[in-house]
């Protein structure tokens, strides 16, 4: 299933996308379920695809704007310098452990939806990267159990004021101006990518290919990095891992190539789907 949240008119739901458009989840389960976060929680992925099965669509995808698939979770997790052509970009060393970084809510915006260029910096950077949203608790997993939490896989724009990335080691600053993040266009779930290994994850800006990789060649691979993660926290329903970005980077060429108003980011994700962000100045 392709999963949505979306807002059509004053009202947002969430859904499922189907020939022709979007059958209402809140309506196909009765309205047992607020959004998608909570039908994970409620274990109910396999509910709403009976209830769904077999019904015509109700909206029009080009009549609704596209929301972050999970627009508020618990947890949004990053992972830094997790391809070797980035790691070698970048002229960091090999380290034995996933560096990793926490996004906030509200940097996340959809399919469609501006970036937003802060005004208190000039460079903002791409990265295209696939992203693992959790559908069920977990703690303690070890490798070969880890998959088995996963509700499903999106794109993700972790887009960077590298400036103030480089304030400090601790990478939080430059991850988390509001409205820096693009995440979607949707969840596909995890029955229709049953091996995350196996998938390609490309950047491109205005229409020109910036990043290619397989996720094959993660350092630290989904199950090595929910292993980890479960041995210092608890992963819920909704929570985002978003698993590293691949080589080509803005700031690594020459002369460096920052995001500006008018340029359009796309992050294709084969199996997933394509997330395109425009990018607009911070108003002032």
């Amino acid at each position: 299933m392709r999963l949505v949240t979306y807002r059509h008119g004053p009202r947002d739901s969430f859904g499922v996308v189907v020939d022709g458009g979007i059958v209402d989840g809140a309506r196909a389960l009765g309205g047992r379920s607020a959004d998608l976060k909570s039908v994970l929680a409620a274990g109910a992925l396999d509910e709403l695809a009976r209830s769904v099965q077999g019904r015509p669509a109700e909206v029009a995808l080009a009549d609704v704007q596209l929301l972050p698939p999970i627009p508020s979770p618990d947890k949004i997790l990053c992972v830094g310098i997790n391809y070797v052509a980035h790691r070698e970009e970048t002229g960091r060393s090999e380290t034995p452990y996933p560096t990793l970084f926490t996004r906030f809510g509200n940097t996340q915006v959809g399919h469609g939806q501006a970036l937003v260029r802060p005004a208190a910096s000039t460079e903002l950077d791409y990265e295209a990267e696939l992203a693992v949203v959790i559908g069920r608790r977990g703690r303690h997993l070890g490798r070969e159990d880890a998959l088995s939490i996963v509700a499903g896989y999106s794109c993700y724009q972790d887009a960077t004021l590298r400036d103030w990335q480089r304030h400090t080691s601790q990478f939080t600053p430059g991850k988390n101006f509001v409205a820096t993040g693009g995440f979607g266009p949707w969840l596909v779930t995890a029955d229709e990518i049953p091996d995350p290994s196996r998938l390609t994850v490309i950047g491109r800006l205005n229409g020109r290919e910036m990043q290619r990789s397989g996720t094959d060649l993660l350092i630290f691979d989904v199950p090595e990095l929910i292993a980890y993660i479960t041995t210092f926290t608890e992963l819920v329903p909704g929570d985002v891992i978003s698993t590293g970005t691949p080589g080509g980077v803005g700031s690594k060429r020459t002369p460096p190539v920052w995001l500006r108003a008018g340029d359009v980011f796309e992050v294709e994700v084969t199996g997933v789907g394509i997330l395109r962000n425009p990018v607009v100045d911070e108003a002032r």
